[in-house]
């Protein structure tokens, strides 16, 4: 059988570093940081103080009051940069055929905020279950497709992926592969998070995931450096027009890129902690190597799943190290997540589109806030460190874990 092509045609972001596509690159070849003092809620009692908020953001910018209250933020996020991403495809939606238009969206926590605000003000009543009707429908994971899907009219294959912070990552392999074997002609695929909120700061500060720099918040996600300390929690939404080629050329549509492979894997070690030899990790981007039946030497540049933690840098970089052997220095690493901060599920989408736009703009997103060597990491690897480096890629992979074991990679090639 063969297999068909599968395009980029359009992207949307929303970011901690940028509300847009345009805004979000900018933030990224310049090396910004988006963590900042929470202003969502009082910190006083919390541990951890900061994270990688939006900034200038307000909902009803984009959707009427009635609509956006019916939402969890992390549905709002998604069709927040859904809508740029389908404006930014060129789709004539009056003219596709939408049983052949499907929607596949990662979220690892789904709508927290709706499910904390509701037992808070249970737990502040007299006891008797008073619950809004929107109650589950907001907190629902596969809520956020199923509004993209009732905005446009999209009525393809419809559901959510959750596999923690790869789930956006697995949204673009299932994509993948559905449009590789016909069943679609276009996928709307992405992810989106919403937790910085008490529970969602909380519930990772208490697994001492996070970092607790609340006095440089806008250094303190510094990945592969020696002196990280847990990662920066971070939110949003990115959205990916993903296309089959031949449909895309005859409407002439613009394409960023050719998604060429996806492997998964799964760690079978521990719930949070990656396998220390990195075994899980290496059985995935030699996955996704032979499903784009390319060799390890073909690719430019990785961007890492890098969070800033003390075991998951070192184990994902011994990984690199292992696959790629004597290539590996030729390689340009990075962590985009230094500047946006951990975006949970909707980083595999957001890091994906980070590597699509650096084969568009021939440039490498630094790796910020670096400054001490970690003797564990190998010497020889370019991690692309505080600085963006041009380089010319055809050939790039984006890694994204998630807690569970859970690993997911994605090649995408440049389309002359």
């Amino acid at each position: 059988m063969i297999l068909k092509r599968v395009v980029v045609t359009g992207l949307g972001a929303l970011t901690p570093i940028g509300n847009n596509i345009g805004d979000f690159w900018q933030g990224l070849a310049s090396g910004k940081s988006g963590g900042a003092p929470i202003t969502y809620y009082d910190t006083s009692k919390s541990k951890i103080k900061f994270a990688c908020e939006l900034k200038n953001f307000d909902i009803s910018d984009f959707l009427d009051r009635k609509e956006h209250r019916r939402m969890d933020k992390f549905t709002q996020y998604a069709m927040v940069s859904t809508e740029e991403a389908i404006n930014d495809s060129g789709l004539d939606l009056d003219s596709i055929d939408k049983l052949r238009v499907g929607v596949i969206w990662g979220s690892g926590i789904g709508g927290i905020e709706t499910f904390q605000n509701e037992i808070l003000n249970f737990a502040a009543g007299d006891g008797t279950p008073r619950f809004n009707p929107f109650f589950i429908p907001k907190l629902i994971g596969d809520i956020a497709p199923g509004h993209i899907a009732i905005k446009y009219g999209f009525m393809g294959l419809n559901y959510a992926t959750v596999s923690a912070c790869a789930s956006s990552a697995n949204a673009l392999a299932d994509s993948l592969n559905y449009i590789r074997l016909g069943h679609c002609d276009i996928i709307v695929a992405g992810g989106s998070e919403a937790g910085v909120n008490i529970a969602g700061m909380s519930g990772f500060s208490a697994m001492r995931a996070l970092s607790t720099r609340n006095d440089s918040p806008s250094t303190a996600s510094r990945p592969f450096d020696a002196t990280r300390d847990g990662f920066v929690l971070g939110e949003g939404s990115g959205t990916l027009i993903l296309e089959e080629y031949e449909h895309a050329k005859a409407r002439g549509a613009k394409i960023y890129a050719e998604l060429i492979g996806a492997g998964l894997s799964c760690d079978a070690y521990h719930i949070t902690a990656p396998h220390p030899e990195g075994s899980g990790v290496k059985a995935v981007i030699r996955n996704c190597l032979n499903d784009a039946k390319i060799k390890a030497n073909e690719i430019d540049a990785i961007n890492t799943h890098g969070t800033s933690t003390p075991l998951g840098d070192v184990a994902e970089l011994k990984a690199i190290s292992n696959v790629f052997g004597e290539h590996a220095p030729n390689i340009n690493i990075n962590s985009t997540k230094s500047m946006t901060g951990h975006m949970l599920g909707a980083s595999g989408a957001i890091e994906a589109i980070s590597v699509i736009l650096s084969i568009q703009n021939k440039l490498v997103p630094p790796t910020i806030n670096h400054k001490n060597i970690d003797e564990n990491i190998d010497q020889n690897l370019n991690l692309t460190l505080n600085t963006a480096q041009n380089r010319e890629i055809n050939i790039a992979m984006s890694n994204t874990f998630g807690f569970g074991g859970h690993n997911a990679c994605v090649l995408f090639k440049k389309v002359d």
